[in-house]
């Protein structure tokens, strides 16, 4: 017999996210739900390894070389996927009129940037716009235990800032220590507020050998970034739990995700929410838009930016 899951203790919850700057929700999915959101995360992500996703493109500009020396210098990517991402860069250009950034690509927010689909040598995958392409992800967007802790830090008014799954595949050396937009962007010390709140939901045992996130506790206090490095860090804690359950993290909390010295990926979806007066990472009325967002429900609709977003005044 399939047991529901039972409720988390939000308040223990709240308690570790403020002392350590995470927190791990076990067993939150059922069998039936878990088995669900794998199988269809699993048909995107075999659909966009077979066929990575194109766009059109557009003429190269004077800060082509830059953008791709960009690229090619943070991400482990292949020449073929960083010729999809220049295609999209270069298309998005072309469509925001070709406005130049003010400053250098390395101070430019990461929310307006393209980044890559296939990483780790094309061994790592993303799938972007997550919620336009699984329908078992809106559940986890509103599940009321995570929603319950991103209202209780950043207040009820919160929005949706990303939706997006991970497959970090066997064999690679894990990512770099980071904080989350827009905190790398910003000047140190840091606020000494979160601004957004990361949930890693598991769809594979999250183990030291496969590439489970990697957090640095308390460093959510010390109002600082850490370097862009793979390195193993000082009292990292690595975040082991059972299928079916969840991580949250404050934006403030040094993390990456772990090397994967096993023989298979490790799968999760990510739910990210924001204050919301901060600006999303994803553009989910443009990315769902409004046919497929009629069939949500009106707490998912506003958190994705349907009466929570900037309007043509007069």
């Amino acid at each position: 017999m399939n047991t529901p899951p039972s409720p988390p203790d939000i308040q223990r919850a709240l308690e570790e996210l403020s002392d350590q700057g995470y927190t791990v929700l076990e067993g939150v999915l059922s069998d039936a739900e878990l088995e669900a959101l794998r199988s269809q995360v699993d048909n995107v992500l075999t659909e966009e390894r077979d066929a990575p996703p194109e766009t059109g493109d557009a003429p190269p500009t004077s800060d082509d070389d830059a953008v791709q020396s960009f690229f090619a210098k943070s991400y482990t990517v292949s020449q073929a996927e960083l010729a999809r991402l220049m295609k999209r860069v270069r298309q998005t250009r072309a469509v925001d009129l070709d406005t130049p950034w003010p400053v250098e690509i390395e101070e430019i927010n990461k929310t307006f940037l393209h980044l890559p689909t296939l990483f780790d040598q094309d061994r790592s995958q993303r799938i972007w716009n997550l919620l336009a392409k699984c329908g078992a992800a809106a559940s986890l967007v509103e599940h009321p235990s995570v929603l319950e802790l991103a209202r209780a830090v950043l207040g009820r008014d919160c929005v949706l800032s990303d939706c997006s799954a991970t497959s970090i595949g066997s064999q690679t050396s894990g990512g770099a220590w980071h904080v989350d937009v827009p905190l790398g962007q910003l000047a140190e010390p840091l606020p000494d507020f979160p601004l957004t709140t990361q949930s890693a939901w598991m769809l594979d045992d999250f183990t030291a050998e496969n590439g489970a996130t990697r957090v640095v506790p308390g460093s959510h206090r010390t109002r600082l970034k850490p370097r862009w490095e793979e390195n193993e860090s000082e009292g990292e804690v690595v975040l082991t739990a059972p299928a079916g359950s969840v991580a949250v993290w404050l934006s403030n909390t040094w993390h990456r995700s772990g090397p994967n010295s096993t023989d298979r990926p490790r799968r999760a979806v990510l739910t990210y929410y924001c204050r919301s007066w901060i600006k999303p990472f994803h553009d989910f009325r443009s990315g769902v838009g409004p046919q497929k967002a009629r069939e949500l429900s009106p707490t998912l609709r506003y958190l994705l930016g349907f009466s929570s977003s900037s309007v043509v005044r007069g």
